[in-house]
């Protein structure tokens, strides 16, 4: 009798995965589900102000779009790169909705005044006061931040991802690390490089 052998997903490189899910695979999707979830989850507590119940919605609604239109996965691009494509598109609609809530909000409390946020000391250097001093940043110097140095991405990628050239990436990836490094200065030893 012929014995039927699932693939080892654990093998299987992401476009393969996301290929078998288009077929219907719930196995390849929770493989699929299990590299990424931690990353994207990460990526977006970080993009959307370090609230958690909004970065797993966020993960939620993106691993439902990738169950619902599968077949969008253009297997000419890398899966990480495609992935993170969408978290950060799903991030920019959150931006614009916020803007034309907050104008909504402001025009309807005459009280309003806007939040200014205290600098924090550092006693010690962490990763995290790294990443902490990334709200300061716009939208897109932060995603460029957080896809280099938390995603590993190359640039390339992250250009592709971002739609920018790849010299404008190098440029605010430049920025962005100078101005942390001004910013921690007193707190990162001299010799510590991102």
């Amino acid at each position: 009798m012929f014995k039927f052998k699932a693939p080892n997903y654990q093998n299987l490189a992401d476009e393969k995965l996301i290929v078998a899910i288009t077929n219907g695979d719930s196995a390849a999707f929770n493989a699929l589900y299990k590299r990424y979830n931690e990353r994207i989850l990460y990526y977006f507590y970080r993009m959307l102000g370090n609230d958690k119940e909004l970065a797993q919605d966020f993960l939620q609604d993106l691993f439902l779009k990738i169950i619902d239109k599968p077949h969008l996965f253009d297997v000419e691009r890398k899966f990480s790169t495609w992935i993170f494509s969408i978290a950060h598109n799903m991030c920019k609609n959150e931006y614009r909705n916020r803007v034309v809530r907050d104008i909504v909000d402001r025009d309807a409390d005459t009280d309003y005044i806007p939040y200014d946020e205290e600098t924090t000391n550092y006693l010690s250097f962490q990763i995290e006061d790294v990443f902490s001093c990334l709200n300061e940043f716009d939208e897109m110097h932060r995603t460029a931040f957080l896809l280099k140095y938390r995603e590993g991405l190359s640039i390339d990628e992250i250009s592709s991802i971002l739609e920018l050239p790849v010299g404008t990436i190098k440029s605010r990836l430049f920025y962005t690390r100078k101005k942390i490094q001004k910013k921690l200065q007193h707190i990162i030893p001299c010799n510590i490089g991102f």
